[in-house]
């Protein structure tokens, strides 16, 4: 088999996973970053690195950047061409067309009742400000973003209008969820195919009002409750990922899904469990192709 990762050189779990797909097929390791891709047309061909990727059995997407930006909405449409050519893509890059735009993932999980924070989305900074006023304190999250990168903490007060203009410069789309207390941790629960595989916790360890690691965060074991799984289940149902981690947060009023993400990360999930995530997704893949 001819499998190739799409993702980024020297990011962890796309190394860990070219790796293991090298490993496994006993084929030619090839790690594809989407900024060296040229598509053809009308040929309908695409090409990176001397590959003819319409050749290979099947594509495994990891990361297609190194930040999240509605570019990587343009290189989803390059993949989504290649799949609907006959291409096997994992997950599909319509599936993940639909989650990776917080705006987008909110809207499905809201319309299947998925009990999230308190969220207003507003073009409007008089409308931020009334949100603002009864949230008390709220986080603005920009619509593409990861482990917390641009989002911030305001709360209501007279210096409030001003911070919102200027983040507004930025974020013409205002994303706003109200603070939540989320104690000392987060739940990141992984499913592959749709089936439950392990949940790892995020824990802060310095005062930091996120569990990121980007923000010092530490990886843990957590065993959540069967109710907590069955709501992540829920939640990542219906966009058909291959594989995904679904961020839940544990609160005194129940537990609220932050996010489904698209590029759910393998070292959470070995540092806590052992588990070695990116063989699980080649081996789930071969069997597909087989």
């Amino acid at each position: 088999m001819k499998i190739g990762v799409i993702g980024i050189e020297g990011g962890w779990s796309s190394e860990k996973l070219a790796d293991t797909v090298a490993e496994k097929t006993g084929g030619e390791r090839v790690l594809i970053d989407m900024e060296d891709v040229r598509l053809d047309l009308p040929s309908g061909r695409a090409f990176y690195d001397g590959h003819t990727l319409n050749d290979f059995d099947a594509l495994i997407i990891k990361k297609i950047g190194a930040r999240y930006s509605p570019d990587l909405l343009d290189r989803l449409e390059v993949l989504r061409y290649l799949h609907e050519r006959g291409l096997r893509i994992f997950s599909a890059p319509y599936a993940i067309l639909r989650a990776l735009d917080r705006l987008s993932c909110t809207i499905s999980l809201q319309l299947k009742d998925i009990p999230m924070p308190p969220t207003t989305v507003t073009e409007s900074v008089d409308q931020a400000l009334t949100a603002l006023e009864q949230y008390g304190e709220a986080v603005f999250k920009p619509l593409y973003t990861s482990k917390a990168r641009g989002m911030f903490v305001l709360r209501n007060g007279p210096d409030a209008r001003a911070a919102i203009e200027e983040y507004k410069a930025e974020n013409p789309i205002l994303y706003i969820q109200k603070t939540i207390e989320l104690g000392d941790l987060d739940l990141g629960i992984a499913f592959l195919g749709g089936e439950y595989l392990t949940t790892y916790a995020r824990c802060k360890t310095n005062g930091a009002w996120n569990t990121t690691t980007a923000s010092g965060g530490k990886y843990r074991p957590y065993e959540p409750a069967p109710e907590i799984i069955e709501l992540a289940r829920k939640a990542q149902a219906d966009f058909n990922l291959d594989f995904t981690c679904v961020d839940v947060a544990i609160t005194d009023d129940g537990p609220y899904v932050f996010e489904v993400s698209v590029f759910g990360g393998f070292r959470g999930i070995q540092e806590t469990s052992g588990i070695d995530a990116a063989a699980r997704y080649v081996d789930y893949v071969m069997e597909k192709l087989k």
